[in-house]
């Protein structure tokens, strides 16, 4: 080591940083610990229907910042099923332009970025998203 003054310099010290056990606590202080609840908003449109039907696969829009773990663990307790595989996409927001007084005055502005989760589920199960209730068809009358 290299003498500072006419004296020596001191020995740098490492500090490992352990991660804080989590054996010492329950499932109910873990939750407790988590801000605020994830919220699941399921993406309704003819894209995700086809994909519900074809590869049991649900889309949700969800905020950014979750990942994947977290997404699986909320749809599994909410629905109760199985998740089988997550994937994560992120759009982001586009611009946009709206035209005022007869094209005279044009007004710019940005569109919302937003995610997605595709959720794959263990065959056999299925989530009531696109569930509709079918009413029995009455008979026509004839004249």
């Amino acid at each position: 080591m290299r003498a500072i003054r006419g004296k020596k310099a001191a020995p740098k010290t490492v500090v490992k940083r352990t991660a804080p056990t989590t054996e010492s606590q329950t499932p109910s202080e873990k939750a407790a610990k988590q801000a605020k609840p994830l919220t699941l908003k399921p993406r309704v449109s003819e894209k995700a229907y086809g994909l519900s039907e074809s590869r049991n696969t649900y889309v949700f829009d969800i905020e950014s910042g979750i990942n994947k773990f977290d997404v699986a663990e909320a749809v599994g307790a909410q629905y109760d099923v199985t998740v089988t595989g997550v994937r994560l996409a992120s759009l982001p927001g586009k611009a946009v332009r709206t035209y005022r007084q007869k094209g005279r005055r044009s007004l710019s502005g940005q569109r919302s970025a937003t995610r997605k989760a595709y959720v794959t589920l263990k065959e056999g199960d299925n989530l009531p998203i696109f569930a509709a209730v079918e009413a029995p068809e009455a008979p026509k009358e004839t004249k």
